[in-house]
């Protein structure tokens, strides 16, 4: 039954976004943090604070025209 409530949640905080900077650190340590990426591109060889990625992700969010009419 624990489990059942654990994976519940899981599914609601990923549904919401309450997840995003865990899988944004997830994906970074995964694909970016080895260092071999950085050289050709020129990111950074370290994640985003947790205000830095909110503030980016809110201004691609809210970027552009945002109305029906």
């Amino acid at each position: 039954m624990l489990n059942r409530l654990k994976s519940l949640w899981q599914s609601i905080r990923q549904l919401s976004g309450d997840d995003a900077y865990e899988r944004y650190l997830a994906h970074f340590a995964e694909y970016h943090a080895g260092g071999e990426h950085d050289a050709s591109d020129g990111a950074a060889s370290i994640p985003l604070s947790k205000e830095d990625f909110f503030k980016q992700w809110q201004d691609e969010k809210w970027k552009g025209v945002k109305r029906c009419c």
